[in-house]
């Protein structure tokens, strides 16, 4: 580690182990555990020729086993591939799975804010990012554990998932569960989370239904009022 002059077996028990953080790139050489020979950062000891790594990587100086590593100039780190499955998006400056080529909503350099779950590095972190509808991003172990308390993004409030079943559940419970008489004609301006739009509906305790999109995902945006037909 050229900020401190130690020897550590990877990067992340460097940062464990000390107050700063280890520059991956400036990293020059390089210790054998075999022949403790000190050379210059390499795959292969130039003493005894043991494989450091069955990947490495030049720049990051990255020494792993093969799980089909690329190094990425755009997001100027490696990434687990294999490479033909991913794509750059130079927006959201961040390898997206093929998959959500032209089907994802960018938001520049997302990838450069922290997890508004745990708040921390997505663009670095070992975590897979997994990309919301919304196209924020959250940890995949963190988006696991929000829908364990909810469905909607925690910074834009949309749904973070396709809710068209719950939703129509929903319509029937709506459909079985009548107001009081005097709540019957009562309506609401609401704003919906989902497609931002506004709508003034029926009043009912279990949910107000956007009538643009017909997501349930909508906040009041106005007081109640009695209908002039009633």
């Amino acid at each position: 580690a050229p900020c401190c002059d130690k020897l550590y077996t990877c990067r992340l028990c460097h940062d464990s182990n000390e107050d700063h953080q280890l520059d991956r790139f400036k990293v020059k050489e390089v210790q054998c555990i075999n022949c403790e020979k000190i050379q210059h950062a390499q795959q292969t000891c130039e003493e005894c020729s043991t494989l450091f790594g069955e990947y490495y990587c030049s720049i990051c100086h990255l020494f792993d086993k093969d799980k089909k590593q690329y190094h990425c100039e755009n997001c100027g780190i490696c990434r687990i591939g294999p490479k033909e499955d991913f794509f750059h998006c130079l927006k959201c400056n961040l390898c997206l799975a093929m998959n959500l080529q032209g089907k994802h909503k960018c938001i520049e350099n997302v990838s450069r804010q922290n997890c508004p779950i745990c708040l921390e590095d997505i663009h670095t972190s070992r975590v897979v990012a997994h990309v919301l509808p919304c196209g924020h991003l959250l940890h995949r172990t963190c988006y696991e554990e929000m829908l364990k308390e909810g469905y909607r993004c925690p910074l834009c409030m949309h749904s973070a998932l396709d809710m068209t079943r719950y939703w129509r559940q929903l319509d029937d419970e709506v459909a079985q569960t009548p107001m009081p008489s005097e709540y019957q004609n009562m309506t609401v301006d609401i704003l919906c989370n989902d497609c931002n739009g506004r709508s003034t509906v029926q009043f009912h305790i279990l949910g107000m239904k956007c009538n643009i999109c017909e997501s349930y995902n909508t906040a009041q945006a106005g007081g109640c009022r009695i209908s002039l037909d009633q």
